[in-house]
């Protein structure tokens, strides 16, 4: 299939190309980035015009829960996948919480053969650290490395045992993967919301935010001791992002990413009492949100991601204390993330290299770039498109969204896998 993108402007971070050309991909890969392309009449090719969007390479996000094996219930690959691509993801690299959890190879092999057979887009799956996730006993990691991980955690939990993540660090070094670190003193994080005046007037048990902060120096300092790649996942407070600020002056083997609703919401949301504003770690305060903005800017924070967290109904529709925490949030989280870009925060280019090749590069995958020759993993987006949120209407099963009803600016309107199309929106008029 031969596909012809004409005049958008196309963003490639990866080579700090921004001027509006046209794009030729043929057999999977970019073709041509030039200005006024021209085809014969007689081959078959799909012209788009994307005058006026945007065309960058397809997203990639290293911190998303497909809930496969065990967990159907919540998502599949399927429908996981699915969302993906229609929020603008062509790569996904999913947590290792399943049940069984991904800490063996045949359950590595079990993802990738269903997203081979069932998936939308591409799927990366990432082994666990320790058996079970238990923080005990390392997975059978050199396995899983050989049968297609490319990273390891135990998200969900912390590794506990300094010890134990000691080895893991260690071990990894010998491949070339990094270690996701889910940093939270499970003996300060008690509760379920963010520690502070909304959780002593909802009446909620707070997690204060050093829970996270100690453990991110932790994880980082034993890092830096033993020489190893350490990517810290989730960051929520501005103490966080104080620390890794300070720890990449001497360490650079350390990178980080932070969430969508990390920057879009407050603790103050969680005196509606929804669930679907529970998320692990919890909503923080004002002067937090404008700390991640902050790191975001100056490249402390190196990645968006979107920790995709899919949950049937009846998991969320509890009291908020028992409820179970997080966001579905593939299909919202490209609108969200612009609003960093009509803020003020991030330019379109540094936007886009948080959702691309920074994540790319985190994972060794030759993947985020949009140059003669690449891959064909291609989107295009109208940054001003303003739309609805109608969790009836997402492709996965989740539909725990607190941005429900919210009027978000900033639409994904093609996804090329491949240099296929996965994922058309009728807003975009295609000419075959």
């Amino acid at each position: 299939m031969r596909i012809l993108i004409r005049r958008g402007r196309v963003i490639d971070p990866a080579t700090n190309h921004d001027a509006e050309k046209d794009v030729l991909i043929e057999e999977g890969r970019i073709k041509r980035v030039a200005k006024d392309i021209n085809v014969r009449r007689r081959d078959r090719t799909i012209v788009i015009n994307a005058k006026g969007l945007v065309v960058s390479p397809g997203l990639i996000d290293i911190h998303c829960h497909l809930r496969e094996p065990g967990f159907e219930f919540k998502e599949t690959i399927e429908t996981g996948t699915l969302s993906a691509v229609k929020g603008g993801f062509t790569s996904l690299v999913c947590m290792a919480n399943t049940d069984p959890v991904n800490d063996n190879r045949s359950v590595t092999e079990f993802i990738l053969r269903k997203a081979k057979e069932e998936g939308y887009s591409r799927v990366f799956p990432c082994g666990a650290v320790t058996k079970g996730t238990k923080g005990e006993e390392l997975a059978e990691i050199g396995e899983m490395v050989a049968a297609g991980i490319v990273a390891i955690s135990d998200d969900g939990r912390p590794v506990r045992n300094a010890s134990v993540l000691r080895k893991a660090l260690e071990y990894i070094k010998i491949f070339p993967i990094p270690l996701i670190s889910h940093c939270e003193d499970p003996d300060l994080s008690v509760g379920c919301v963010n520690e502070g005046f909304f959780s002593l007037i909802t009446g909620l048990e707070g997690n204060p935010d050093i829970a996270e902060e100690l453990m991110v120096i932790r994880d980082i300092r034993i890092a830096r001791y033993v020489d190893s790649r350490i990517h810290i996942t989730h960051l929520s407070t501005r103490g966080s992002v104080e620390a890794i600020r300070e720890e990449k002056k001497r360490f650079n083997k350390v990178t980080c990413d932070t969430c969508p609703h990390y920057f879009t919401l407050t603790e103050e949301s969680i005196i509606s009492f929804d669930p679907n504003f529970k998320v692990n770690p919890p909503l923080r305060s004002k002067s937090d949100v404008e700390a991640i903005k902050e790191g975001l800017k100056e490249g402390v924070i190196d990645i968006i991601s979107t920790d995709h967290a899919p949950h049937e109904m009846a998991s969320k529709d509890l009291e908020f204390n028992i409820a179970s925490s997080g966001i579905s949030g593939l299909e919202t989280a490209l609108a969200l993330s612009l609003s960093l870009y009509h803020e003020g925060v991030l330019d379109l280019k540094e936007l886009i290299r948080k959702l691309t090749i920074n994540p790319a590069r985190l994972i060794n995958q030759p993947y985020g770039m949009l140059c003669e020759g690449a891959i064909a993993d291609v989107i295009v987006f109208d940054p001003y498109m303003e739309w609805v949120v109608d969790r009836e209407k997402f492709a996965s099963k989740g539909k725990n969204t607190p941005f429900h009803g919210w009027k978000l600016k900033g639409k994904n309107l093609l996804t090329i896998l491949d240099g296929k199309i996965v994922y058309h929106d009728p807003h975009l008029p295609i000419d075959s």
